[in-house]
């Protein structure tokens, strides 16, 4: 039986991660000095010797984690970039490849494939559980942003419901009764949000009132529109993102409809339009930094550990109150 030192048992000695012993033992960038060199000293204690034939076999490894994003989001501009600062950090490099009007999400895969990359992160993805089964048997599939009953899947999302309910707690705490929600259209996250909308509007005693939009400016310009013209307008209306919401934003400024005097308006993301002075959303906020944290360590663990179980990260998002909510004035 081979009693070979394992790079497990540096790990378990140093007490980090055989991940970060990895990264050491290939003078990859990420870990401290510090650790660094406990390392290298528990290495040389227990006598641990690097197997040189899988040590060419790892540097077959690309290390790219491939990222798919939708180019228009805001809050996928940002969730991107703490995606980059967590994959350089442990030494792995990040490929991007964008949802736009001509490169829909199985295209967009499919480039991110054929670059090789060793596990996706696909942030708020619309494909079927049947479609990301079977991408998860090639290689390592995160979903952020979605609920995804999949075992095979991993999955990091804020807990939807609750923000959206924290926001219409906030509304109805100022004293508003008639509010309405653009919806966000056919996706599984706008799919998510309409629910928590719904179910927190009928726990609270009203009567919901979902007016057709979708997760662009031009959405929430519709939307905004038809309230303006409706006779039975609503005194506040939420969002199911911020772009949206800052479509209602400019369809209320063009029609003299001051917001928050005259309607107040939340949106959802707490991206950085959101806080532009001159925009001032109450949003909600979803934790960018720590979506991607766990994100790129879910899929890191599956690669460097071997880790086979299934992993699901739900965090709770924060309400952000700025100046376009407030009391009604009727």
């Amino acid at each position: 039986m081979d009693q070979r030192p394992r790079l497990e048992d540096v790990a378990a000695r140093v007490g980090v991660s055989t991940a970060s012993v990895s990264l050491v033992l290939r003078g990859a960038p990420g870990p401290s000095e510090q650790t660094r060199a406990r390392v290298l000293a528990a290495a040389s204690e227990i006598g641990y010797r690097v197997d040189r034939a899988a040590s060419l076999l790892a540097r077959r490894r690309r290390h790219q984690l491939g990222v798919l994003l939708d180019v228009r989001s805001p809050f996928h501009a940002e969730l991107v970039e703490e995606i980059q600062v967590e994959a350089d950090r442990i030494g792995y490099e990040v490929v991007l490849s964008t949802l736009t009007r001509s490169h829909d999400e199985s295209r967009a895969i499919a480039s991110l494939l054929d670059f090789r990359c060793e596990a996706l992160l696909l942030l708020g993805p619309d494909a079927s559980v049947t479609s990301l089964a079977k991408l998860a048997a090639q290689v390592p599939v995160v979903v952020v942003g979605r609920q995804v009953a999949e075992p095979s899947v991993d999955v990091v999302r804020p807990a939807d419901d609750v923000g959206v309910a924290a926001a219409l707690d906030h509304l109805i705490s100022l004293g508003h009764r008639e509010i309405a929600f653009v919806d966000g259209g056919k996706g599984a996250v706008a799919s998510a949000r309409r629910r928590g909308y719904r179910t927190a509007m009928r726990r609270a005693g009203l009567t919901s009132r979902v007016i057709a939009g979708d997760h662009t400016e031009e959405g929430g310009i519709r939307a905004g529109r038809s309230l303006v013209a409706a006779g039975d307008r609503p005194t506040a209306v939420m969002a199911s993102n911020d772009r949206c919401a800052v479509g209602l934003l400019d369809a209320f400024l063009r029609a003299g409809v001051d917001v928050p005097a005259a309607m107040s308006v939340v949106g959802y993301d707490d991206s950085t339009l959101a806080r532009l002075a001159h925009i001032d959303l109450t949003t909600v906020n979803q934790d960018a930094p720590a979506q991607a944290h766990h994100a790129v360590a879910a899929a890191v663990s599956r690669l460097d550990e071997a880790r086979t179980d299934r992993v699901e990260v739900v965090l709770r998002p924060q309400l952000v109150i700025r100046g376009s909510t407030a009391g009604p004035s009727r």
